[in-house]
């Protein structure tokens, strides 16, 4: 892959934890059905949160409220010597209304579930990444960032300024 074209996937996921519980989504992947947070990538035009909360609903059907940034966490697929793939994942925290929406989820989920910390890790061959235990375990630790960590330059009409970004 040329060094020019290679980008990042930026991606968002949520956690919501109601009762001890964490709301979760069984999704079809290439390696069978697997478990993840409700999460997917950042679309064009979109903030971070504006992704986290669309994401949310379209595979939960959940109305979801950020309310503080877990932690950006950076993986890497490939193997050694080769470019692969690099994911930063930006992981939010928050609520949800009581009851889903009546909506279809998006079409590689399979159904949305709620699940213990001990019962996510005693299924951890079944999680889409490692990221999902580790998103769980900093919530569970108490990391929480405010959201207005995450500074968003909005990109419009230019009055009265020239010249590119200034940092």
């Amino acid at each position: 892959m040329n060094e020019d074209t290679w980008a990042p996937h930026v991606t968002v996921a949520a956690i919501v934890e109601r009762g001890g519980r964490f709301l979760l989504v069984e999704e079809h992947t290439p390696a069978g059905l697997r478990l993840n947070q409700p999460a997917g990538h950042l679309e064009a035009g979109e903030t971070l949160v504006e992704a986290v909360v669309r994401e949310t609903l379209e595979e939960t059907a959940h109305a979801f409220t950020p309310e503080a940034l877990v932690g950006v966490y950076m993986t890497h697929f490939g193997k050694p010597g080769e470019s692969g793939a690099t994911y930063l994942r930006f992981t939010y925290s928050g609520s949800v209304a009581d009851q889903p929406e009546a909506r279809a989820l998006d079409p590689d989920i399979v159904r949305t579930l709620w699940m213990s910390a001990d019962e996510l890790r005693a299924a951890s061959e079944r999680h889409r990444t490692p990221l999902v235990m580790k998103c769980i375990d900093d919530y569970l630790a108490g990391v929480r960032v405010p959201l207005e960590f995450v500074h968003v330059h909005a990109v419009g009409p230019r009055s009265g300024h020239s010249g590119g970004p200034q940092g």
